[in-house]
This record gives C-alpha cells, structure tokens and sequence, in this order.
C-alpha cells in the first residue's frame, strides 16, 4: 500500500517539471473543451504511454545491456542538441530543410489523426506521454 502511495506521489510530482507544468493548463483546458470526461481520457492515455515506456527501457533496455544512465544521457544530449537548434538561426533553417520530407511523410501518414471526442484525446494523451517521457524521467 505504501509502494503505491509513493508511485501515486511520484507521479503527481512528475508534472512540476519545468518542461510538463507550463503546458498542464493548456492541454487540460483543451481537452475538457472536446468533452466533459476529455481529460480523463488523456490521464488515461499519459498513464498508458508512460507504463508502456518505462516497460520498454526496464526489460528490452535492460536485456540489451542499456541502464538508466544511458537513456539520461541520451536525452540530455538530445535536449542539449535542440536547445542549441533553437539558439542558433542558421541550425533552425537546416534542420527544417533537412526534416521537410520526414515532416511531410508523418502528415500524409498521421494528418487525418482526430483529436476530437474521448478517443481523440486518449490518443492526445499516448502522444505526450511519449513526448513527455524524458522531462518527467528524471523527476521520477
């Protein structure tokens, strides 16, 4: 009982990252604008979305010899790297010429993607779990 009342903590604490907390209002208050159970739906499918990670790095990562430490790095580098994308000019506009056609392929894949009504925002929700998965890491 207490094991949960600490993983029921942690993941409320989860939210006051600097990079998850700014956004909470927004994505709430949209979802609850969809309808009246929309963030319910996308609690849902944060919470599946971060099981699902947290599985994936814990067993696969694990068996493959990949810790913790190793995914912390990785995505501190990988924020270091687009921090300083977003700094520098020049590294903007090649990244955006460089990701034209990846950008163009997820939209003709995913752009019908509704986000409409409960099933569109469970589906919010799996997306920003797997976006929101390396600021919350470090917090859980």
């Amino acid at each position: 009982m207490v094991t949960l009342a600490l993983a029921f903590a942690a993941g409320i604490l989860s939210t006051l990252s600097p990079c998850v907390l700014p956004l909470l209002p927004l994505v709430l208050g949209a979802a609850a604008s969809e309808h009246r159970l929309g963030p319910v739906a996308l609690a849902a499918g944060l919470a599946i979305s971060f099981v699902a990670i947290g599985l994936f790095v814990a067993t696969i990562g694990f068996s493959l010899g990949l810790d913790g430490g190793f995914f912390r790095m990785a995505t501190a580098i990988l924020m270091i790297g687009l921090g300083a994308i977003l700094i520098l000019p020049h590294l903007q506009a090649r990244v955006a010429l460089a990701a034209g056609p990846v950008s163009n392929w997820a939209e003709q894949r995913l752009g019908g993607f509704s986000t409409s009504g409960l099933r569109g925002q469970f589906g919010v929700g799996l997306l920003l779990g797997a976006v929101w998965s390396p600021c919350v890491g470090p917090t859980l």
